[in-house]
């Protein structure tokens, strides 16, 4: 790779260095039995890349590691064979069959409120989505977050939001954002990539209404990032480890 390529290399807004570039091609190396997704992940954690969200941004590794495998500075391992954008296979089970007619007025139906997918749930709302929406379901790349939406009758419908698309002319058009720009904040975006309210429920004004529930609340659950809890078990391989590794000059140790 030419040294003008190495100082110019930014993916998704992040400028890689000459230094970051050796570090990964050395990891590379030194790895050669990881899976893809391994190595992507070891590598976020080395360079400290992160969504917005919390995650490890597994997305764009892979795509550096590409750019990389096409100049000849790393081989990467045999890459998985991805669904291309197909619909994911759901199995339709009884819990998701069609309710009672619900054909009311809005105020008719008390309240109504957005519930965030979480565990088992998430199997149930994809059989949900797989089963009536249009496009079916599709796993979705990145940072997502599932909705359900529910009144005292039980679910009304589902939603889901996405991280945004790459490169959208209409939208980055009417952002007006440099190209650079657009890298940098691309993760302050989302998308409504899944909006499906049940065939079963014919309420007037009802999208409506759940969209403005959603305006008020999207940017407080979007940037709530949960985990379980670790515990972290850490074993010094000798007496003077800090020494040795909080020295600010290396200290070179004696070869027994």
């Amino acid at each position: 790779m030419m040294q003008q390529e190495l100082d110019e290399l930014v993916q998704c807004g992040r400028r890689i260095s000459e230094g970051e570039i050796q570090q990964i091609c050395e990891t590379v190396e030194l790895f050669p039995n990881l899976s893809m997704k391994e190595l992507t992940a070891t590598i976020c954690e080395h360079l400290g890349w992160y969504t917005a969200a919390g995650g490890l941004k597994e997305d764009a590794c892979e795509k550096l590691l590409g750019k990389l495998e096409a100049h000849g500075l790393v081989r990467l391992p045999e890459k998985l064979q991805r669904g291309g954008g197909q619909r994911s296979k759901i199995t339709v089970t009884d819990r998701t069959n069609p309710g009672p007619q619900i054909r009311c007025r809005l105020r008719e139906l008390g309240t109504v409120w957005l519930k965030v997918v979480e565990g088992e749930g998430k199997r149930l709302w994809n059989e949900y989505v797989g089963r009536y929406h249009p496009l079916g379901y599709k796993q979705p790349f990145g940072y997502r977050m599932r909705y359900f939406v529910v009144c005292r009758q039980g679910p009304l419908g589902c939603l889901l939001f996405s991280g945004a698309a790459k490169s959208l002319g209409a939208r980055d058009r009417w952002i007006g954002w440099t190209e650079i720009q657009r890298l940098q904040r691309l993760a302050w975006v989302v998308n409504l990539s899944r909006h499906l309210v049940f065939p079963w429920v014919q309420v007037p004004n009802l999208s409506s209404h759940v969209l403005g529930q959603l305006a008020r609340r999207i940017s407080t659950d979007w940037h709530s990032y949960t985990t379980t809890a670790k515990k972290i078990f850490v074993r010094p391989l000798v007496r003077e480890f800090r020494h040795l590794l909080c020295s600010e000059i290396p200290v070179v140790r004696d070869q027994p």
